[in-house]
């Protein structure tokens, strides 16, 4: 069975490719408030981070401490071989369901 992954997962998981070695939750949830202009609180993002985890798409490791955050360490996300793998599939996926799809014929509406 192909494991295709959930919007959501494939969200966090390109934000965490584009932030590259500064992706941990409160980073996350920054960029995709401003790229997606809706309010992404850090629950959104811890959950499906431990899922991605869990299924072994991310790895995470803790960063040192620094004062500024009190003396806590960042939990800092890294995508792994088996993540990048997901998101390839689960593009071609999405890419075939939207052939032959314009924006045009959306915006007209259903008139098949």
């Amino acid at each position: 069975m192909k494991n295709f992954l959930t919007r959501t997962e494939e969200i966090i998981m390109l934000a965490i490719w584009r932030l590259e070695d500064n992706a941990y939750g409160v980073t996350i949830a920054d960029m995709l408030t401003r790229i997606s202009g809706r309010k992404w609180v850090l629950g959104a993002v811890y959950v499906p981070l431990e899922r991605l985890e869990k299924k072994g798409y991310i790895s995470s490791r803790f960063g040192n401490a620094t004062k500024k955050r009190g003396g806590r360490s960042k939990r800092m996300y890294k995508l792994s071989r088996a993540g990048l793998n997901a998101m390839i599939l689960t593009r071609n996926m999405e890419q075939s369901l939207w052939e032959g799809i314009s924006i045009p014929s959306l915006e007209k509406g259903y008139e098949r």
